[in-house]
């Protein structure tokens, strides 16, 4: 993308805290990222969005909203913070159209 690095990616690692770690670690590595993730965590789908401050403060970007949005896929909610916000929800099969809507509100900003 232009104007920030995004990453989008179905992971497979069945620990939210593993899922945390890595997405904070990726976004303090880097400047102008926006990294989701989304993965199976004993059998029910996760959704991990962080984005990095600057692109909170420039772009308007507010993780939590984003995640409301998408979790709808997984049926599923969430929150967090402007740049960090998960999901949890009940359809794994949604994983996959989540991603996409994410990339696709996140490509738009």
């Amino acid at each position: 993308h232009g104007s920030f690095h995004f990453i989008c990616e179905l992971i497979e690692l069945n620990s939210a805290d593993a899922i945390k770690t890595i997405s904070f670690e990726i976004k303090n590595s880097e400047q102008n990222i926006v990294v989701l993730l989304g993965a199976i965590v004993d059998d029910k789908p996760l959704l991990s969005l962080i984005a990095s401050e600057n692109l909170v403060e420039e772009k308007k970007l507010n993780a939590t909203n984003i995640m409301r949005e998408i979790a709808k896929e997984i049926q599923g909610g969430g929150g967090g913070q402007p740049f960090y916000a998960t999901a949890g929800g009940k359809n794994a099969a949604g994983l996959q159209s989540a991603l996409k809507k994410g990339k696709d509100i996140l490509t738009a900003l």
